[in-house]
């Protein structure tokens, strides 16, 4: 097994031949729209400079109120720990790319944003991929924001937490929407139903906008950043899509693939089950590549990834040990040994190994049913479990009942 851990903190930079540029779209300014984070093959710039890697100093504010920590105190410790923290991609670079480029769609966990998963993105934009990153607006972000307009009406105090708002374009003012936490004795199920249903949409959605803009559709991007859209015109070959997504962001793959025959395949890591309804699974016809954190996983969730088991579709599992559910967002990149494993942020593989591990997994399984005209398939043995660090399917054992 790796070590336990890197001795350089900070998010692993990308393996691929391409530079990796990102921009952020939203369209239109309502909390209906679609806002993603967009990586892209990218022109090799001197100017361009690397992003944040948290945006806001209002998403510290949201992973407080998901941790259940105070406000004050936590912002110090937040950006003491992580502030100077970048992403390793050109803000706003121009894209190039020497082929059309397939397309995955992104969908974070419970509690995230768009920027947390940025070495996994960043990686798929390196091997030739365009990804968009969704951030989700069904209040299960640590925190977003969207515009009204100042004729508009605000949210209700009752429904949204106090936050500043911010006129940050002509006539618009910025809102930001954070974390819903349950209800003293409200039931989860419903909620998160409710959510995974709109997480999927907005995936769709944001496959709508790059359709749109792969068409050379005409799109405002309320953001207004000096990324030049029209260049991804005809760069995207829309027959090969795929969705992933972590945690209940792996419930929207399955409940994405549900809804929308355009997305090939799917693969959900260290999937959070609880959200999706049973009757969705035999309507699922993609195939689907479940990748596990060794610590996370119970027999009840997997027994409902089991439910999708078919003799004639594709679906494969595997378990990287020494991991755990935070071994996928990059948290797990940016903390010492001793503070990650107190707060769960590292297991005992070294994080960069075990993401490594699932990249190349994901790019083998895409390859395979995307019909990529890669090279991704020399990594095919990863994707049935076959390397020291992977378990063939499950850790855990499953009790008949459970099934």
């Amino acid at each position: 097994m790796g070590s336990s851990c890197s001795n350089h903190l900070g998010i692993p930079p990308p393996k691929g031949p391409n530079h990796v540029g990102c921009t952020d779209f939203m369209m239109d300014h309502t909390a209906q729209g679609s806002f993603f984070r967009l990586y892209y093959p990218c022109q090799e710039t001197e100017k361009a400079e690397k992003p944040d890697w948290v945006p806001n100093m209002e998403y510290f504010y949201g992973l407080a109120d998901f941790m259940k920590i105070n406000r004050t105190w936590s912002e110090k410790i937040f950006e003491y720990l992580f502030g100077s923290y970048k992403i390793p991609a050109y803000m706003d670079a121009p894209f190039k790319s020497s082929e059309k480029c397939p397309v995955v769609i992104f969908s974070h966990g419970l509690g995230a944003f768009r920027t947390l998963y940025s070495a996994i993105c960043v990686e798929l934009a390196s091997q030739g991929f365009i990804v968009a990153s969704v951030e989700h607006r069904d209040e299960s972000a640590s925190a977003t924001f969207y515009y009204h307009e100042k004729t508009e009406p605000g949210p209700t105090q009752e429904s949204r937490p106090k936050s500043p708002s911010a006129s940050d374009r002509d006539g618009l003012l910025r809102e930001w929407m954070y974390y819903r936490a349950l209800k003293h004795g409200e039931s989860e199920f419903p909620l998160r139903n409710k959510q995974v249903k709109q997480r999927a949409d907005e995936c769709i959605l944001a496959l709508d906008k790059l359709t749109q803009m792969n068409s050379g559709v005409a799109v405002q991007n309320v953001l207004q950043t000096p990324f030049d859209y029209t260049t991804l015109e005809n760069s995207m070959d829309l027959c090969r899509t795929a969705v992933i997504g972590h945690s209940f962001g792996g419930a929207t793959v399955i409940e994405s693939l549900c809804k929308e025959v355009k997305f090939k395949c799917g693969v959900a890591l260290d999937a959070w089950m609880v959200p999706l309804d049973d009757e969705i699974f035999p309507r699922v016809k993609q195939p689907i590549f479940f990748i596990n954190s060794e610590k996370f996983q119970w027999a009840g969730n997997i027994s409902r990834m089991k439910k999708l088991d078919c003799t004639v579709i594709d679906r494969k599992m595997i378990t990287i040990r020494g991991t755990v559910h935070q071994s996928f967002p990059d948290f797990t990149f940016l903390t010492g040994n001793w503070i990650g494993k107190l707060m769960k942020l590292k297991g005992e593989i070294d994080p960069e190994l075990a993401i490594d591990l699932s990249n190349k997994a994901t790019l083998a399984f895409l390859q395979r049913h995307l019909r990529l005209e890669k090279d991704f398939n020399q990594w095919d043995p990863l994707i049935d479990g076959q390397d020291e660090n992977l378990i063939p399917g499950t850790n855990v054992i499953l009790l008949q009942s459970s099934m």
